[in-house]
């Protein structure tokens, strides 16, 4: 199956570094491209894509207020956003107005690849940088909650799900909530990419899951990893 895909942004520069990576993958089509929000949504409603990626920052139209619109429209569309900003606050606006995804410009080609592959399947994706925040933010209100709102740090004992993953898939978990790549999992254990990505797919298999977010929350609501 191919998947369609429309790039929102207005630095042409960027869109055609996009495009080329994407293009790379024989399954996917860029169908449209286009400059702001408002281009968007014309965009979506002539070529119908199963994957808009969208700039957070645009003149006319930013990428919250298109998403917000591409949604309530085009249900079956899916949106990753773009950004330059890991602040917990731009991910979570962006989140609540429907987007599937949020990657940072940072990203590199692999993770750009894997997003839309997980969004178009109906999953989620978060850059890992924003997840490692989201995670320390979520950490932190926890701990306030469980201490009456105070500052006070909640010691929770780390325990690992050695009843669940082998040792490996443990690390691997853990440098997940570290804010990993696949790449970077990979230099820190020495071990190729494609092993790291063996390695996810059995952890989102054996917790049940259907992405590496998913997977870091759920680690830890449990205990299974530190937030560091």
């Amino acid at each position: 199956m191919t998947t369609k895909i429309a790039i929102i942004d207005d630095h042409q520069l960027f869109r055609e570094g996009v495009k080329r990576i994407l293009e790379f993958e024989k399954s996917f089509q860029v169908v449209a491209e286009g400059n702001d929000g408002s281009e968007a949504l014309g965009i979506v409603k002539e070529n119908r894509p199963d994957v808009v990626i969208m700039d957070i920052n645009m003149p006319h139209m930013n990428g919250i207020e298109a998403t917000r619109e591409l949604v309530e429209k085009y249900s079956e569309t899916k949106v990753i956003i773009l950004s330059i900003h890991d602040d917990e606050n731009y991910v979570t606006h962006a989140l609540q107005t429907g987007a599937q995804g949020y990657l940072l410009k940072e990203m590199d080609a692999d993770a750009l690849i894997e997003a839309v592959k997980v969004v178009a399947e109906g999953g989620s994706y978060l850059h890992p940088k924003v997840t490692h925040n989201l995670v320390k933010e979520y950490r932190r209100l926890a701990a306030g909650h469980a201490n009456g709102g105070g500052t006070a740090v909640q010691i929770i004992e780390i325990r690992r799900p050695l009843h669940l993953l082998t040792r490996r898939e443990c690390e691997v978990l853990q440098m997940l909530a570290d804010g990993k790549s696949n790449r970077g999992i990979g230099e820190a254990l020495f071990i190729s990419e494609k092993t790291v990505k063996n390695h996810v797919s059995n952890i989102l298999q054996k917790m049940n899951v259907n992405d590496r977010t998913q997977a870091v929350v759920v680690a830890i609501k449990n205990g299974w990893v530190e937030v560091r």
